[in-house]
């Protein structure tokens, strides 16, 4: 009785409880779930590796069944059950798992589809080449530690000597006890120049490491959205990566059926089931969650990733496939968590800090394999040095050992004799006979000498650490160039990712929106400037019903504001309208924007910087007026913003950026023009959400064609006349000017200056510059001043367009037939209001010119860019 209650230990259960779970805990974090941020591997994919290099399933041996390889784990080093080994082995034989798998599989092993992989007995497998060199080679070399196995019969690797941060390359995820682990992998060439970089630099930041380490690279490929995730994950250890698969918008022909539009998948992102995509876009079809798909196929074959999301014809593929990004795994998030063991401690590392670890690790290794190798070539070197002694006094020692009685004695007698160490002694004893001719005898000197020069080596690779790293270089240059691969994954633009700006030259561009919708973007150099009366380039192949309707120039890195007759206004960066040649048609506009059908896109304005100083004065077709501040505009949703409230009827039709400070002068069809001050008294800022007031008091049959805004600068220079403002618009008309290649005879001093003019073009291809003094300013909502005469009564030519330019700029001119002039404004002649102007472009009959743009300065400011309209 009394010995059993010695064995009672009293225990606070409390205690004990939290005792054996930290203990759980530890086992689970250290023993199963996080990898090791040296060989970037967990137990069991270490255990099996180890397993097949002692089986000899090296990559250039016969493939062996998957099961003999799980037995061989289970019953040496794993004591767990074999389907954790087996479904460890298969992932790193998966291609669409690993970036560089390191099994060689043979027989299913799984697919995208979450298809589960065939029976062991079935499976085979072997060691990648990469394997065998990167990560198992000098193990033998004592190179790592090597601990019992669980029943202490066996010896295992406690980390394998890897010549990679495979970690990094392959990544790595599992759940522990309290925390997680989530390693994107990487692309094995970006990581060994970012080692590289390291090694020459030490103080290499974790922002200048990315410069060669871009981010990460999945072995699916797809795309990753912006930088600022992988910045987040690089530099703090956690970051959220997004990815988007691969997806084009094509026209399939369909045999007696009319050609339709459709979204082509070819690439997803990491990790996501190809099958559990199908589905859920099919469930949110059901559903009518997304509109527009009619079918939806899986044409997906050996060849590659093919999924076939066919469209119905009244869709806009552009709205779908944002739809299905934004609804569907086609896009999701990648939590990186970079948290490995670093000396069996949990540690969340920064990029830096896990190439540190692993050239640390790696440091070690090669002082290891050093050290081994040194004392193998000392041991060496001292038996041959008792060979050559032996060699040296041959009769001597012959005549020993033939007179011995035994074995030891003649060993005793070397070692008192002749100085000889037991080792020497013993390797004299089992020297063969054909040892002792004069060829061998040379040999036996020639691997002494070889022998004496590696020791050297390795001892002074061992005192000096540069050495240490050439070596390392050296090593993993020679695998970059055996198993590097390109990048798969491509690093895009994402939304609101204003570093990724800086990768796109900011070029001056044009423009061009047609009629029908096609919009593209071209480089100002396409077109040359050419003489007056020209005919010009074509800029556009269009079709015979379809015309250029807005065309503007700007720069590349400008936003561009894109307003809608609904008074709707949508936003995109300029550099991402798509590029195209002059004879191109050009994109779809309902592809890049999610225009509802109904609306149609009236005025176009490019935005470099969204200053609360700028207003947009915004013009609609009943001649309604009201300016907002530009900065209203800086953040609009993917689907528009609502810009101006219309009257039934009514169409919002011109935008222009100006200051407080600034006039507006605008024009109609017939020719008339009326100018006033933007100033709060004459226009006072008014909300998104408003209608605006009268701007212009139009003749029977006319209509508004245009307007544009005198920068206060300007309208200072003006003098007196400007300043008289009329309470009542009487128009004084100077003589009519009959011949328009003539310029007027009614020039003054002021028509004569240095400008700025008011650049007024006809549709039927006359222009000219009227000085802006002859426009004097007025009270809003009168009829204004005649801007210019036409060419004979009977024409019917009428006003395209008016502008305000200086002396030093450039226009370029389209025609509705998409021909398009480049033009110095010197060359357009100086006339007076009342006169007709001189041709500027020769024009085919029935073609009209519909827009003028202004040139943007080589010194990048967009301020005062402006659109042509109808």
């Amino acid at each position: 009785m009394t010995t059993s209650q010695e064995r009672i230990i009293p225990t606070d259960l409390r205690q004990e409880m939290s005792q054996s779970y930290l203990e759980y805990a530890m086992s689970v974090i250290v023993g199963r779930a996080l990898p090791d941020a040296r060989d970037g591997l967990k137990p069991v994919h270490r255990r099996i590796l180890y397993a097949m290099h002692e089986l000899g399933l090296s990559h250039d041996r016969p493939f062996r069944k998957c099961a003999r390889v799980v037995g061989e784990v289970l019953g040496k080093y794993h004591p767990h059950g074999d389907t954790a080994v087996y479904d460890a082995l298969v992932r790193m034989a998966q291609d669409f798992s690993m970036r560089s798998p390191l099994i060689n599989g043979h027989g299913n092993f799984g697919s995208v589809d979450n298809d589960p992989p065939a029976a062991m007995r079935y499976t085979e497998c072997r060691l990648q080449a990469l394997t065998s060199s990167a990560l198992l080679q000098d193990i033998e070399a004592e190179t790592v530690d090597f601990i019992d196995n669980f029943d202490g019969s066996q010896q295992e690797p406690t980390v394998l000597p890897s010549r990679i941060p495979q970690l990094l390359l392959n990544g790595s995820s599992g759940i522990a006890v309290g925390m997680a682990t989530n390693i994107p992998p990487h692309n094995l060439g970006e990581l060994i120049d970012g080692l590289v970089s390291l090694i020459h630099n030490p103080e290499i930041t974790n922002l200048e490491l990315m410069k060669y380490i871009h981010g990460p690279d999945f072995p699916t490929g797809a795309q990753v959205l912006g930088t600022s995730g992988i910045k987040e994950a690089y530099t703090t250890g956690r970051g959220s990566i997004t990815m988007r698969g691969v997806a084009s918008i094509e026209t399939i022909e369909q045999r007696n059926r009319p050609d339709r539009e459709a979204i082509i998948v070819t690439e997803l992102p990491y990790q996501t089931n190809k099958a559990a995509l199908i589905e859920k876009i099919a469930e949110l079809v059901n559903d009518k969650k997304i509109e527009g798909i009619a079918d939806i196929r899986d044409e997906s074959d050996r060849d590659g990733m093919r999924i076939v999301i066919e469209l119905k014809r009244d869709a806009y593929p552009r709205v779908v496939l944002n739809n299905l990004y934004k609804q569907t795994p086609l896009q999701s998030n990648f939590g990186a968590n970079m948290l490995a063991l670093v000396n069996g401690e949990p540690q969340t590392l920064t990029i830096k800090q896990f190439l540190s670890v692993f050239l640390d690790f790696r440091i070690v290794s090669i002082e290891r394999r050093t050290r081994y190798e040194l004392r193998k070539a000392e041991e060496r070197d001292h038996i041959l040095q008792g060979l050559l002694i032996a060699l040296g006094n041959l009769d001597a020692i012959i005549r020993l050992i033939r007179h011995a009685p035994d074995a030891p004695t003649a060993k005793n007698e070397l070692v008192e004799n002749h100085g000889l160490s037991e080792v020497q002694a013993d390797a004299i004893l089992q020297m063969q006979l054909r040892r002792l001719t004069a060829l061998e005898a040379d040999k036996i000197r020639l691997e002494h000498q070889e022998l004496e020069i590696k020791i050297t080596d390795l001892r002074d690779i061992l005192a000096r650490r540069e050495r240490v790293l050439e070596i390392i270089e050296t090593e993993i240059g020679q695998i970059k160039t055996q198993f590097a691969t390109p990048r798969r994954t491509a690093i895009t633009h994402g939304e609101g990712d204003i570093d990724d700006i800086d990768l796109i030259a900011n070029e001056k561009a044009v423009i061009l929106l047609t009629e029908q919708g096609y919009i593209k973007r071209m480089p100002v150099n396409t077109f040359e400037a050419q003489n007056r009366a020209t005919r010009g380039k074509a800029g556009a192949k269009v079709k015979d019903d379809d015309t250029i309707e807005h065309f503007l120039t700007c720069c590349d890195h400008d936003s561009v504001l894109f307003f809608s007759d609904r008074g709707v206004v949508y936003s995109m960066k300029a550099y991402q309208i798509p590029v195209g040649s002059r004879t191109s048609r050009g994109t779809p506009i309902v592809q890049m924007l999610p225009i509802p059908k109904e609306e149609k896109i009236t005025s176009i304005v490019p935005v470099d910087e969204f200053s609360s100083e700028e207003y947009l004065v915004m013009l609609t077709k009943g001649g309604n007026i009201k300016k907002t501040e530009l900065s209203a505009f800086s953040n609009i949703r993917s689907n528009g913003l609502i810009a101006i409230s219309l009257e039934e009827g009514d169409q919002l039709r011109w935008v222009r950026r100006a200051k407080v400070e600034d006039s507006v002068i605008i024009g109609s069809r017939q020719g008339m023009a009326i100018h006033f001050r933007c100033n709060h008294e004459q226009l006072r800022p008014l909300g998104r959400a408003t209608r605006g007031v009268k701007s212009m008091k139009l003749k029977t049959g006319d209509e508004l064609v245009g307007m544009d805004i005198l920068p206060a600068a300007i309208l200072a220079t003006l003098g007196s006349s400007a300043e008289n403002e009329e309470t009542e618009n009487v128009d004084i008309e100077t003589s009519e000017v009959e011949n328009a290649e003539v310029e007027s005879n009614e020039e003054t001093t002021e028509v004569a200056s240095a400008g700025p003019w008011v650049l007024v073009i006809t549709m039927g291809g006359y222009g000219k510059r009227v000085p802006v003094g002859q426009f004097r300013l007025q009270k809003r909502a009168g009829q204004g001043l005649t801007a210019t005469k036409f060419k004979g009564r009977k024409s019917g030519d009428q006003l395209a367009t008016l502008h305000i330019v200086n002396s030093d700029e450039e226009i370029m001119m389209a025609t509705n037939r998409g021909i398009i002039i480049r033009q110095a404004v010197n060359a357009i002649s100086i006339q007076s209001r009342s006169a007709t102007g001189v041709r500027v472009q020769k024009l085919d009959e029935e073609d009209a010119i519909t827009g003028v743009a202004i040139v943007p300065s080589d010194t990048g400011d967009t301020g005062e860019i402006e659109e042509g309209e109808n």
